[in-house]
């Protein structure tokens, strides 16, 4: 049965089914080949099949008014019974966890890290015509930048710059070549951690005279994409390849954290951004830059230079769970440097099956014991919501009780150590674009390429769209910005304290942050992921939480905490829809005039 909606009527065929996400990919590479015709059937790049479609649209667009195309649009090959009244035609298809990460599956066989040598087959991508870059603005910005960094800004929490807005809103943000500027030191070299990566694009955002200075690329692709992207690193002989062994399937290595090595010392930044021009043009992306790390005193003790947040010792721990001796040679470096400054605390997940102590170092237990060490116990904290915002969802389950307002909520509530984990009345609220935020934004419909919720996973937990609320953000001028942002934090119940606030690169999905096993005495987590974590504690805040700061751009007190989008959130109406990325959209025009048809 095909279903009507205010976008378009449509149906789901059995051919779109994804039960086996792993025969599904590995008969569709993720990498982008030439058609015969010579023409791009892709991005250069290896990506997800979400953003190969929004390539697709943004190269070959359906302009609304011509209505001829939908006749060639080929029907249903089985059409299967509808849920009423979401505009939805569902299957009953399951999938595994091939929609956990940015709708890809898993890749390939597993394969231990080892640094690689450019050896990748030639021809891959030869004769391949490149799109033109996304203008940026001038280098002249950057003294900008430089006094952003040194201005009254101490929770060194930045948004990235958004290209066609208006230039107020973009006061306070950061584009990718202010990071890698000259003025903020003298480049020895660089380590980017990512999961897409448009190697020629990254090569020309570092400053001329950085262009050939180490750089090592640490990724989790295989088979046809790892060949991509040796194809991509080829011409440049300064560029080493990190593969991040994934040695559970559907994990993706989603971390995204560039370590900057200078002449003058040590910079981490912790960011929400792939490696692509998209997602650093018209899209809202957090990033956490630390303060330039002084190098210790030759003969400096092993535990100087340590933070009151552990962060040197959980950093050097993170690199050392890819068990790789390229990342041992950063260790040394980071070793060598003091992070005393720090005042966040490093969040991570690495791929594994963790018992005993070792369950409370990654994924959400990480959080949980956290929250119970560092942060403080409010009056009635049980009323003080979770608030969730991401852009892309997993498989949850069949109902909340299954992992969301279980394990995970338990986690997220953690305030001291007297909290009751028991209590199941703590709100939740998940941040997550509607169709018509999609629609309505900057880019159109292809801005749903980067947020790759499929069919075939929200047919199976139609439960969770009750928890959605829209993406807003007008205060900050970026509600057509659609968020590659990912952030978690408490709030009180008028939205106006939180007394925690994450930056993360995981998505909402048990492969970023783990689920139990056997019984809950084992959690598994497929995916490497990277965030850190403010505590009002380590702001010199006594009374455990940060005000919300009401406007980005007010002169509102300095430990007001920007969160990047308006609150409270606004929940979905009876007519909103969450954006699904593989169905179509053909009833309503998009900002370009455009309708997204997604195959």
């Amino acid at each position: 049965m095909s279903q009507e909606s205010e976008h378009g009527k449509w149906t789901v065929s059995s051919s779109d089914d994804e039960s086996a996400g792993e025969q599904t990919n590995s008969e569709m590479p993720s990498t982008s080949l030439l058609q015969q015709t010579g023409q791009e059937k892709g991005p250069r790049y290896p990506c997800s099949e979400a953003r190969k479609a929004a390539h697709k649209r943004k190269a070959s667009p359906l302009k609304h008014s011509d209505r001829s195309f939908l006749q060639e649009v080929a029907p249903a090959q089985k059409q299967k019974p509808s849920q009423e009244g979401l505009g939805w035609c569902l299957s009953s298809s399951d999938d595994d966890e091939d929609n956990l990460k940015e709708g890809r599956g898993k890749g390939g066989a597993a394969a231990g890290v080892k640094q690689e040598e450019r050896c990748a087959p030639k021809g891959i991508l030869s004769n391949h015509k490149l799109p033109p870059s996304h203008k940026t603005e001038s280098s002249d910005r950057v003294q900008d930048a430089w006094d952003l960094l040194n201005g009254q800004n101490p929770f060194r929490f930045f948004l990235t710059k958004v290209k066609g807005i208006k230039a107020r809103y973009n006061s306070g943000s950061l584009h990718i070549k202010d990071i890698l500027s000259p003025l903020f030191g003298t480049l020895v070299s660089s380590a980017q951690f990512n999961y897409c990566i448009d190697v020629e694009w990254l090569v020309r955002q570092y400053p001329k005279e950085f262009r050939d200075k180490p750089l090592l690329i640490i990724h989790g692709e295989k088979r046809e994409s790892k060949a991509a992207l040796h194809e991509q690193a080829h011409p440049y002989k300064n560029v080493r390849l990190c593969q991040a062994k994934l040695d559970i399937a559907f994990g993706t290595h989603h971390t995204k954290m560039m370590l900057l090595h200078y002449e003058e010392g040590l910079r981490v930044v912790i960011h929400t951004s792939n490696l692509i021009d998209d997602d650093w043009y018209q899209k809202t992306q957090g990033i956490w830059l630390s303060p330039l790390y002084p190098k210790l005193p030759l003969g400096a003790a092993e535990s100087a230079g340590e933070s009151h947040t552990n962060f040197k010792c959980d950093l050097i721990g993170y690199l050392r769970s890819y068990s790789s001796p390229t990342l041992n040679e950063w260790v040394e470096i980071i070793k060598q440097h003091d992070l005393s400054e720090t005042r966040v605390y490093l969040l991570g997940s690495t791929p594994g099956r963790y018992q005993g102590s070792e369950k409370e170092k990654w994924g959400h237990l990480r959080l949980r014991k956290l929250l119970k060490e560092h942060a403080t116990q409010l009056p009635d904290h049980h009323s003080w919501p979770i608030i969730g915002q991401f852009s892309s969802i997993g498989s949850l389950g069949a109902d909340q009780s299954k992992w969301l307002c279980s394990e995970f909520r338990d986690s997220l509530i953690s305030l001291g150590n007297n909290t009751t984990l028991t209590n199941h009345d703590v709100p939740v609220y998940l941040v997550y674009p509607s169709v018509d935020n999609v629609r309505q934004s900057l880019e159109g419909y292809p801005a749903g390429g980067s947020l790759p919720y499929s069919i075939q996973t929200a047919q199976k937990q139609l439960w969770l769209h009750s928890y959605f609320h829209k993406w807003s953000a007008e205060t900050s001028g970026r509600s057509h910005a659609m968020p590659h942002i990912k952030t978690y934090m408490r709030s009180s119940p008028d939205f106006q304290k939180i007394a925690w606030f994450l930056v993360t690169s995981a998505n909402l999905s048990k492969a970023a942050w783990g689920v139990f096993e056997k019984n809950g005495t084992q959690q598994m987590i497929r995916s490497y992921e990277l965030g850190v974590l403010f505590l009002p504690s380590e702001f010199g805040l006594e009374a455990g939480y940060f005000q919300v700061k009401e406007n980005m751009f007010s002169d509102e007190p300095v430990l007001s905490f920007p969160v990047p989008y308006d609150l409270p959130p606004e929940k979905y109406e009876s007519k909103d829809r969450p954006w699904i990325w593989n169905i179509p959209y053909t009833k309503a025009p998009d900002t370009h005039g455009n309708m997204w048809v997604p195959k």
